[in-house]
């Protein structure tokens, strides 16, 4: 029996908001990839630090431009793909990055290392938009569940990073950083089959029979601006503090306790770790609960124990990390989807907005926390740091966004 237009109409628009976990478990699982990747970049740094006889500064440098480069294009990326969707653009972004690595494996110089780190941020500003729009795509609806699989993809391939440093790069040196472009040939794998969904996927969007009805919020435009600003404040907060521990934290346990790299490393594994279990919490919890509470709570929750990290022993520094790692990563899910519901229809550029704003913040804060670090001490980084999470109390001004058809 033939189906009726009304009837096609109806299973099309159904397809096309059905959550697909084939995909978002497929996209997370290339964001682990690329974060990986990434994540190479500060886990080598004290095997950096040693063989070109950097200063702080200089370590905080590369993490500006690696953050600099993977923040500046990212809004930029997004907003030319809310109007021209480029699918194949994510394997182009796996390219860039196996080119900065293995570049990074062979710098024998500071500029060398400047270049690939900025190879490596090209690659990140490409892939985050459009993998994040993936992602709300495939959700059908369940957006903070998708986006916090999605970042637990990121946040788990983080924290794999400096394992896989720890037992490849540290014992061998820094030409087996070369080991790691494997991870991006997987990835251009994945992301070719993603790609091709990803095409089909918009063609029955856009076609008449989707019937896919966009949702708004009843706010003013004064009211949306003035809640992206907060989030942005909020992602400062977040991200200038985790750029202490991502950068950081291997020195100060390093300095603080005299560990091994290597131990360090693990302690860093641990502290990332914790992130992506927050990340995946966040998510459904900001679907359930509301968004505007579990943001209060993430960044804001997080003041007590980041106060407390710069006094605590060996043994409580772990634990600590462990705390404010779930905390605060339980956020950013919760923030992005909670921008993206301000301003629909706008998914890549305030995808790209706030994952340039934080790689922004994050290499912007690593630079500054470096050339403070060489003014006074590591340990004084932390005691400063410490207060970064009480900017949350600014959540309060968030709206409770009530949506229409």
């Amino acid at each position: 029996m033939n189906s009726s237009p009304q009837t096609a109409a109806i299973n099309s628009s159904t397809l096309a908001q059905k959550t697909v976990y084939s995909v978002l478990f497929s996209i997370a699982f290339a964001h682990l990839l690329n974060d990986l990747m990434q994540s190479v970049i500060p886990s080598t740094y004290p095997i950096l630090k040693e063989n070109f006889n950097l200063t702080f500064t200089q370590v905080g440098l590369i993490t500006f431009v690696f953050q600099l480069t993977a923040s500046l294009l990212q809004p930029f990326v997004g907003f030319y793909t809310d109007k021209k969707p480029k699918p194949y653009s994510l394997v182009a972004a796996m390219i860039f990055t196996i080119l900065g690595l293995g570049l990074l494996s062979i710098s024998s110089s500071f500029l060398m290392l400047l270049i690939s780190v900025a190879l490596v941020g090209i690659g990140s500003s490409i892939f985050h938009p459009e993998a994040s729009r993936v992602a709300f795509l495939g959700s059908g609806g369940k957006r903070g569940l998708a986006q916090s699989i999605f970042q637990l993809g990121g946040n788990a391939g983080s924290a794999i990073g400096p394992l896989l440093v720890a037992l490849v790069v540290a014992p061998y040196g820094q030409t087996y950083v070369i080991w790691f472009v494997i991870a991006g040939f997987i990835g251009i794998g994945i992301l070719s089959r993603i790609a091709v969904w990803y095409e089909n996927h918009m063609s029955l969007r856009a076609s008449k029979k989707a019937g896919i009805e966009e949702e708004t919020v009843s706010l003013s435009d004064r009211k949306i601006t003035v809640s992206i600003i907060v989030l942005l404040l909020l992602i400062f907060s977040k991200f200038f503090y985790m750029a202490s521990m991502s950068s950081y934290f291997t020195f100060y346990l390093i300095s603080k306790f005299s560990m091994s790299v290597q131990d360090s490393q693990f302690y860093l594994f641990i502290f990332l770790a914790s992130v992506a279990a927050g990340t995946l919490i966040g998510g459904p919890l900001g679907d359930h609960f509301g968004r505007k509470y579990i943001i209060w709570f993430s960044i804001l929750g997080a003041a007590p124990f980041t106060l407390l990290l710069p006094y605590a022993n060996l043994f409580w520094t772990g634990v600590l990390a462990v705390v404010i790692g779930v905390i605060i990563a339980s956020a950013f899910s919760a923030i992005l989807v909670f921008a993206q519901e301000l301003k629909p229809g706008k998914v890549g550029m305030i995808s790209g907005l706030f994952f340039g704003f934080a790689f922004g913040m994050g290499g912007l804060g690593s630079a500054i926390l470096g050339y403070i670090a060489d003014q006074t001490s590591i340990e004084y980084v932390y005691k400063i740091s410490s207060y970064l999470p009480l900017i949350g109390v600014l959540a309060y001004f968030l709206p409770n966004i009530q949506k229409k058809k």
